[in-house]
């Protein structure tokens, strides 16, 4: 068995051979009860059954609902067969399978958590009822209803499948932590065979461009910005997914300048922290093509609005506009800026990206994503 439920599987089998013991000791001092060769008969369908249980609780692939129904059903087959072997009900007595019955409880609450432990629970107190009513000689009385054991039974299916949903989680939980520790050191391998190569490289074209001047100089610039942008990339810092929301409009308008005029709206435009940065992300690979295509002193403007469930951006400028068939050939060649750093950036946060333009009319892009509802998160500041 592997996994955290290994231990609780392993726990059921010990309950269900030391049970299946303890009912033939009871079967045994009784003198078979009522009708000894059925009663040695029911024990022998519970010994078999346990035997297949001891060995599908140990693997993984048959502890699922198929093992766990048709437990079950041996379960209350076996509690029903009690008035068949013990005759007219006595008060006190407990059922042929003792608490053998209790083995379908736990194997439900373990595989489904407490609710299905609570459902299994009582199964197997309306089987015990059941069986009860069908011995007793006379109407049954209060004093007839099995109080304490239904109210054990529910207790054991409700903490044993909470207890074993806890446990689940707490492992999902540490796989989780174990694959941020491994991401972590991957982003320190990468960032120390940057640092010795890319790095060294955007430092010394920055330094030369400056030193030379002219449009070097402009080289020089853009080698600076790519630097430290994937500084920040490889910097150390725990990989974790970002947790509350952050407010759209301030990542927004750091983007405003001379030449990119940014319009947000006065109420805030809240996504989860980790969209919010990837939808900027998009704004600012667009602003980048802007420059790159209409020249640094192209004027562009960013509008932001917030309606029905969706946020929406909106890029503009007024430069020479894509021809038809540019884009789709820059992926073509391997130029993904369009294509990745905008549209995958979008369609990851399942929103769409809408572009219009024409040759001398410049370009509109309007991308769009969902907005959770505001108290799904609680609010972070970016």
């Amino acid at each position: 068995m592997t996994g955290i439920e290994g231990p609780f599987w392993r726990a059921i089998a010990v309950f269900r051979v030391a049970s299946l013991v303890y009912a033939v000791v009871l079967l045994a001092r009784a003198g078979g009860y009522a009708h000894p060769a059925t009663g040695w008969l029911v024990i022998g369908v519970m010994a078999l059954w346990t035997a297949a249980t001891v060995f599908a609780y140990s693997v993984t692939e048959f502890r699922g609902r198929p093992l766990l129904a048709a437990d079950m059903l041996v379960t209350v087959g076996c509690l029903l067969a009690t008035p068949f072997v013990q005759g007219p009900y006595q008060q006190g007595s407990l059922p042929i399978t003792a608490t053998w019955m209790g083995g379908a409880v736990l194997a439900w609450g373990v595989h489904g958590g407490r609710r299905l432990g609570a459902l299994a629970a009582l199964a197997v107190s309306l089987a015990d009822l059941a069986a009860r009513a069908a011995g007793a000689s006379g109407p049954p009385g209060v004093e007839a209803v099995p109080i304490n054991g239904v109210v054990l039974l529910f207790l054991a299916g409700v903490l044993v499948g909470h207890t074993a949903r806890l446990a689940k989680k707490a492992e999902e939980r540490m796989q989780q932590a174990v694959e941020m520790e491994a991401a972590g050191r991957e982003r320190e391998r990468l960032a120390r065979g940057i640092h010795d190569s890319v790095l060294q490289v955007l430092s010394l074209v920055q330094r030369r461009g400056q030193e030379i001047g002219g449009e070097a100089a402009e080289l020089g610039r853009l080698a600076g910005e790519q630097e430290a942008a994937l500084r920040e990339l490889v910097r150390l810092r725990p990989v974790e997914p970002a947790a509350g929301t952050a407010d759209l409009r301030t990542l927004l308008q750091r983007y405003g300048s001379a030449t990119v005029t940014v319009s947000v709206p006065a109420t805030p435009l809240s996504l989860p922290a980790g969209a919010a940065r990837e939808l900027a992300a998009a704004v600012g690979a667009a602003l980048d093509n802007v420059t790159r295509h209409c020249g640094p002193q192209a004027p562009a403007w960013v509008f932001a609005e917030g309606d029905d469930g969706t946020i929406t951006v909106t890029v503009r400028d007024e430069g020479p506009g894509i021809a038809p068939g540019r884009l789709e050939q820059a992926a073509a060649d391997g130029r993904l800026g369009v294509s990745q750093s905008i549209r995958g950036r979008v369609a990851d946060l399942g929103g769409t990206v809408t572009m219009v333009s024409a040759p001398g009319r410049g370009t509109e892009i309007e991308m769009a994503v969902p907005a959770p509802e505001s108290s799904d998160v609680p609010h972070q500041n970016p």
